[in-house]
C-alpha cells in the first residue's frame, strides 16, 4: 500500500488493522501525537527524579507493590519486567496476528497517557514497517493485568532480546535487528509496563476474527441461497411482510439479501403441493439475521476498545496526574469475543443441517442418495457431512465461555482475571471451523444443483455456481475430495469471490 497511516491513539479502525496486518499498510506517528508522548515522559522521569510514589514506577509490580524503587533502580526495574514476564507457551501466533498486536500497542502509546519514552513507539512503528515479527507463544494470559506474558516476548524484541520468526524460523532478535540497522532501546520510567499492561492480544485476534466472521457471515448466505436452489425452497417465507412485523434489523437485512440471490430462479417454489420449508430454509433470516446483529455489537465494542488506553498507571499531562485503575481488564472483550464465539459457531451449525438434508435422500426431494449416480459402488457426499458434523461438535466445545472463569494471581492481589485472550484464541478456531464447513455446503449445494437440473439460477446464485464449478467440476463417480473442500475454503478466506457474487445483485 503507498498511503502511510498515521496514528493518533484516535481514529483507528477495524480496516486499518486489516490493512497493517494483513497486506502490509506503513505507519508512523502523527505529529501531535509525539507532542503528548514527549509531555507524559517528561512528567515519568519527573516521578523518577523526585522519589514519589507511583505504581510501577517507584515501586514493584502487583503483590510487591509496597516496595520502593530508587531512581538507580529504575531501569533495572523495567527490564526485570520483561525479563521475568517472558513465560508464554505453545505455539507461537502467526505473522498477521502479531502485527495486530503490535500495531494496537502502538495505537495505544500514541495516545499519550501512557507516560512512555519516546524511542519505545519509535521502534514500534520501525519494526512494523521492516516487518520484524517478534515470536510470542499463544499461551499465557489471564486477560487481567493486560496480555502480560505474551506481550513480554513482543518486548523482549524491542531489547534486541529473545526471538522473531523469519520465514517460518526462529531466530536472535539481536541479530535481525541489526540486519535492519535498528538500535535495541533501553527501558526506564515507565517503559516496561507501558509495553505489556494492556488488552493488545485479546483485541488484535478479536478484531481478525470479526473481520473474517463478517465475511462467512455472508459466505453463509450465499450457501444458503444456493441451498434454496438445490432444495426448490419456497420463498415466501422471505416476505418482507413477515419480517417487518419483527423488525430485527438482522433478519430483515438477511431476507433481503436472500430474495435478491435468488431472484429469477425457476427452480423455487417448484415443490407441488408443499408450503413450508424446514426450519434450515424457512428460518435463515431468524438465524443468519441473529448473527447478524451480533456482529454488529461486537464490531462497536471492538472499535471503542482500539482507540482504548488500557494500561496502568495513566499519566494526565494536563494537570500532572499520575492515577492506578484497571483498564488493562479484559472483561468487556471477553464476553464479546464469547458472544461471537457462540454467534459464528451458530453459522456452521445450520449449515451442516443444509447439508444433511441435500444429501439425504429422505430429506431431498427426489435427489439420489449422496449426490452421486451408481450409489453404492460410489459413496458420493457421504463423507463431506461427516466431516462437517465433526467440525460443529467441535465447536460446541470451543464455545464454551471462557470469560465465565477466573483464577486468582499475583498473591490475591489481581484476586479476579477475564481470561479475555483465551476467548479470542477459541473463536480463532472456530473461525477456520465455520470456513471449512460453509466450504462443504457450496461444495455439496452445487452437485445437488446439477443433478437437480437447474435451468435458470437466481440473479446471486448463479454467479455462487459458477465459482464452485470454476474450480470444481461435477462429480460423476467418485474422486478424491479434499482438494476441492481446501480449494472452496481458500476461497473463501480469500474473500473476493463475495464481492463477485454480490456484484451481480440489482440494487
Amino acid at each position: 500500500m503507498g498511503s502511510i497511516l498515521a496514528l493518533n491513539g484516535r481514529d483507528l479502525t477495524i480496516e486499518d488493522i486489516v490493512a497493517v496486518s494483513r497486506h502490509g499498510q506503513k505507519v508512523a506517528i502523527s505529529p501531535d501525537s509525539q507532542e503528548k508522548i514527549l509531555a507524559s515522559e517528561g512528567i515519568v522521569a519527573d516521578i523518577v527524579a523526585s522519589h514519589a510514589p507511583v505504581y510501577g514506577v517507584s515501586t514493584g509490580y502487583g503483590e510487591f507493590s509496597t516496595v520502593r524503587i530508587s531512581e538507580e533502580e529504575n531501569k533495572t526495574l523495567q527490564r526485570n519486567l520483561i525479563l521475568s514476564h517472558a513465560c508464554g507457551v505453545g505455539e507461537p501466533f502467526k505473522e498477521d496476528e502479531v502485527r495486530a498486536i503490535m500495531l494496537l500497542r502502538l495505537n495505544t502509546l500514541c495516545s499519550g497517557y501512557s507516560g512512555v519514552s519516546h524511542e519505545v513507539p519509535a521502534i514500534l512503528v520501525d519494526m512494523l514497517n521492516e516487518n520484524i515479527i517478534p515470536y510470542i507463544p499463544k499461551k499465557g494470559s489471564l486477560g487481567a493485568s493486560g496480555d502480560l506474558a505474551n506481550l513480554a516476548h513482543m518486548a523482549l524484541t524491542m531489547l534486541g532480546e529473545g526471538e522473531v520468526m523469519d520465514q517460518g524460523k526462529r531466530r536472535p532478535s539481536a541479530e535481525v535487528l541489526k540486519e535492519k540497522g535498528l538500535t535495541p532501546v533501553t527501558l526506564k520510567g515507565k517503559d516496561g509496563l507501558a509495553i505489556i499492561n494492556g488488552t493488545p492480544v485479546m483485541t488484535g485476534l478479536g478484531v481478525l476474527a470479526l473481520y473474517d466472521a463478517e465475511r462467512l457471515l455472508r459466505a453463509a448466505n450465499q450457501a444458503a441461497a444456493l441451498s434454496f436452489e438445490a432444495l426448490m425452497g419456497i420463498t415466501a417465507a422471505l416476505d418482507p411482510r413477515v419480517h417487518a412485523v419483527r423488525p430485527h434489523p438482522g433478519q430483515m437485512a438477511t431476507a433481503a439479501y436472500l430474495r435478491k440471490m435468488l431472484e429469477g430462479s425457476s427452480s423455487v417454489n417448484q415443490r407441488e403441493g408443499d408450503v413450508q420449508d424446514a426450519y434450515t430454509l424457512r428460518c435463515v433470516p431468524q438465524v443468519h439475521g441473529a448473527v447478524t446483529d451480533a456482529l454488529a455489537q461486537i464490531r462497536q465494542v471492538l472499535e471503542i476498545e482500539i482507540n482504548a488506553v488500557t494500561d496502568n498507571p495513566l499519566v494526565f499531562p494536563d494537570n500532572h496526574d499520575v492515577i492506578s485503575g484497571g483498564n488493562f481488564h479484559g472483561e468487556p472483550l471477553a464476553l464479546q469475543l464469547d458472544f461471537l464465539a457462540i454467534a459464528v459457531a451458530e453459522l456452521a451449525d445450520i449449515s451442516e443441517r443444509r447439508i444433511e438434508r441435500l444429501v439425504n435422500p429422505q430429506l431431498n426431494y427426489g435427489l439420489p442418495a449422496f449426490l452421486v449416480e451408481k450409489g453404492g459402488v460410489n459413496s458420493g457426499f457421504m463423507i463431506p457431512q461427516y466431516t462437517a458434523a465433526s467440525l460443529v461438535s467441535e465447536n460446541k466445545i470451543l464455545a464454551h465461555p471462557a470469560s465465565v472463569d477466573s483464577i486468582p494471581s499475583s498473591a490475591n492481589k489481581e484476586d479476579h482475571v477475564s481470561m479475555g485472550a483465551n476467548a479470542a484464541r477459541k473463536v480463532g478456531e472456530i473461525i477456520k471451523n465455520v470456513r471449512d464447513v460453509l466450504a462443504i455446503e457450496w461444495l455439496v449445494a452445487a452437485q445437488a444443483c446439477d443433478l437437480r437440473g437447474v435451468k435458470q439460477f437466481g440473479q446471486g446464485t448463479g454467479q455462487v455456481y459458477k465459482e464452485v464449478r470454476e474450480l470444481v467440476s461435477f462429480y460423476d463417480e467418485d474422486r478424491v475430495m479434499y482438494p476441492a473442500m481446501h480449494a472452496l475454503a481458500h476461497l473463501l478466506e480469500e474473500g473476493s469471490v463475495l464481492d463477485r457474487v454480490e456484484a451481480q445483485l440489482a440494487d
